[in-house]
């Protein structure tokens, strides 16, 4: 059963933490030699612009990308109240020179301010740092939550072929634990793409769930949420692929004695402690995704503004989840606690409030 629907969802109240952001323009670089992949915008069509990347037009994007004004009025025809907005995962520039990276994610990160100061309440700030270099990332996530007052941060699936669940990045968790920071992991650069047979959109179809699926894996068998039990910690596209790999990484700590050592908590238990987004397109994998992370574990998320997004996301729950209790977390309840929100919202459609 598909999860389209094509009817008005009953309340504009939803929570979405998985929707993008794009500057209109970006920065000259402030340095004596710009980095071959600096990005650029060039001119496209009328409320459009192409994000140039070494060269090359990496993405065209229209205002939804960059206008609040734009976004809120879409937002409102998706049934939704509040929306938190991240970098392009692009933008993120792991590969870059440190200093590169910092000076382009301060930029982004400035810009993601202005546009939610100019919502009315409706956007949440979601920042990035230079996660390449510890030292700067942690400076930049100082002046995030010190400076920007932001909530949540968007981070990688991968930080230039290295998992979340790598050692090196333990400083950067218990810092985001600290500060009360939730992590957002969405897909990136991921890994098998030369095992794709088609055009280059199978990335996005088919090497994004996978690629989540393995770095959502790697926070369980090292055990990240055992370490830091206060990180709010979410990943994009469902998991990706982490529903289906449960049983087995379960039947392997059953068979082999050293990963029950390494994993002294199951990963099926430690993975109902994350949070997820609902982007799956498709009802009985919602389903499978109840059953397997429960009911405090989804939320919204739309994928906003890129043309492969959930565009009726409140609907499709409300078609898809019978339990209003269930509803009201994933449209809300749960995203409102993921980046510590102190909001009230109505969902139902006897219009009963909900407090969260």
């Amino acid at each position: 059963m598909s999860m389209a629907f094509h009817g008005s969802p009953a309340c504009t109240c939803g929570i979405d933490v998985h929707a993008h952001f794009i500057p209109h323009d970006f920065p000259h670089y402030l340095g004596s030699a710009v980095p071959a992949d600096w990005p650029s915008m060039a001119p496209a069509h009328a409320c459009h612009r192409h994000v140039m990347i070494a060269g090359k037009v990496y993405r065209t994007v229209s205002e939804m990308a960059w206008s609040p004004s734009r976004r809120i009025a879409d937002m409102d025809e998706m049934g939704l109240a509040r929306q938190a907005i991240s970098p392009m995962p692009e933008l993120l520039s792991y590969w870059m020179a440190p200093a590169a990276a910092a000076q382009l994610l301060r930029y982004v990160n400035d810009q993601i301010a202005a546009a939610v100061d100019l919502s009315g309440g409706r956007l949440v700030g979601m920042g990035a740092v230079p996660l390449q270099d510890m030292d700067l990332a942690l400076a930049e996530l100082e002046y995030l939550t010190g400076q920007l007052g932001f909530r949540a941060i968007e981070i990688g699936s991968n930080i230039n072929g290295r998992p979340p669940g790598a050692p090196e990045f333990a400083p950067f968790f218990e810092a985001c634990e600290e500060k009360g920071v939730a992590v957002f992991v969405h897909a990136l650069k991921p890994a098998g793409a030369d095992r794709l047979v088609g055009p280059s959109n199978l990335l996005q179809a088919l090497g994004y769930p996978t690629e989540v699926g393995l770095a959502a894996a790697s926070v369980l068998t090292s055990n990240l949420v055992e370490r830091h039990p206060g990180l709010r910690m979410a990943f994009s596209h469902g998991g990706g692929t982490l529903a289906m790999l449960l049983p087995r990484l379960e039947q392997a700590r059953k068979v082999f004695p050293a990963l029950a050592e390494a994993m002294p908590v199951g990963p099926s238990e430690q993975a109902r402690r994350l949070f997820y987004d609902t982007l799956v397109f498709d009802a009985p994998t919602l389903d499978v995704l109840l059953q397997r992370f429960g009911a405090d574990a989804l939320m919204i998320g739309t994928d906003y503004p890129f043309a492969f997004r959930d565009a009726r996301p409140v609907a499709g729950i409300e078609a898809a989840v019978a339990d209003p209790s269930v509803r009201a977390r994933l449209v809300a309840g749960n995203a409102a606690r993921f980046l510590a929100l102190d909001v009230a919202l109505d969902f139902a459609p006897d219009s009963q409030g909900v407090t969260v």
